[in-house]
């Protein structure tokens, strides 16, 4: 294990942003570098304690998607690498394996939430009105349901502190423009489509996930971000699912549980957590990308 990352100052490159997770830099007027680091938040908030490796995993896991997907759409990586950059020894050492470098592109002002599987707030939702982010669902689903048909729910993409707001499909057409929402929602259910049918092949059910997009200089969408990763998704033990009860998740949901039974009114500062509780989160990360990368 790596010593934990838990933020980071380059001392040639501009910091552009801090997010929950990533440091953004500049690398030039094309290209910035994202660091994955191994901070932890938890509804929406940045908790103190790093998970070691975290950063790492998730990056390697993200990566490999990309890849994976990039017949279906484009996505934002480049062709430079941490030998391109101006960097100290000690620097380079702690970037490899938690960063890449990408394309600038223009992001999107909403993330496309895609639920193969009722739970989280979906359940909250249809518990009070039948329905998820609008959309009509039969009565009698339990917890955890495979959904009649995989759904798209796109959602605005909050400030730092703020909770994202679930929206309608015909309010994200008035965000974007109609023919970018219909573009997002096709290829977010398409990504989803192949990722769950392999990941399921490893013995993991990908519950839901979230992805975000990009525009070039030309207009043409871009995959961005982060995607189908322990943190934007979802993911189940196939072996130990069952309708009705609330899986064994691999994600971060393991310390969304824990958090839950502590006195927290969810808002800043986040508490500490035990080392226990950091341990098992760490090995949770690891297990999900043995099983999906081998």
């Amino acid at each position: 294990m790596s010593k934990p990352v838990f933020e980071t100052k380059l001392k040639y490159l501009p910091l552009i942003a801090k997010g929950k997770v990533r440091d953004i830099y500049n690398v030039d007027d094309k290209h910035m570098l994202i660091v994955t680091t191994d901070r932890l938040s938890a509804f929406d908030v940045i908790l103190p304690d790093p998970i070691p490796d975290k950063g790492i995993v998730l990056t390697q896991v993200s990566n490999f998607w990309f890849n994976r997907l990039s017949h279906i759409i484009s996505n934002h990586f480049s062709n430079l690498t941490l030998d391109n950059l101006k960097l100290t020894k000690s620097e380079k050492a702690m970037l490899e394996g938690r960063s890449v470098i990408v394309k600038k592109l223009k992001p999107l002002p909403v993330e496309a939430i895609v639920r193969g599987y009722i739970i989280g707030s979906a359940w909250k939702d249809y518990q009070n009105s039948g329905k998820i982010s609008g959309i009509e669902l039969p009565a009698g689903l339990k917890l955890a349901d495979k959904l009649p048909e995989v759904l798209f729910t796109p959602s605005t993409k909050a400030e730092m502190g703020e909770h994202d707001e679930n929206i309608s499909f015909k309010k994200m057409h008035a965000l974007i423009g109609g023919f970018l929402a219909e573009e997002v929602r096709r290829v977010s259910l398409e990504l989803y489509s192949e990722a769950a049918d392999y990941a399921l092949s490893r013995g993991i059910i990908i519950a839901d996930t979230k992805f975000e997009f990009g525009t070039d200089e030309h207009g043409r969408l871009v995959l961005i971000d982060e995607i189908l990763s322990p943190d934007s998704s979802r993911f189940w033990p196939a072996d130990k699912y069952r309708p009705g009860i609330s899986p064994p998740s691999f994600d971060k949901q393991y310390i969304r549980d824990y958090l839950e039974q502590m006195e927290w009114d969810k808002t800043p500062p986040g508490p500490h957590l035990p080392k226990e509780v950091i341990a098992k989160s760490a090995e949770k990360y690891r297990e999900v990308a043995e099983l999906l990368l081998g």
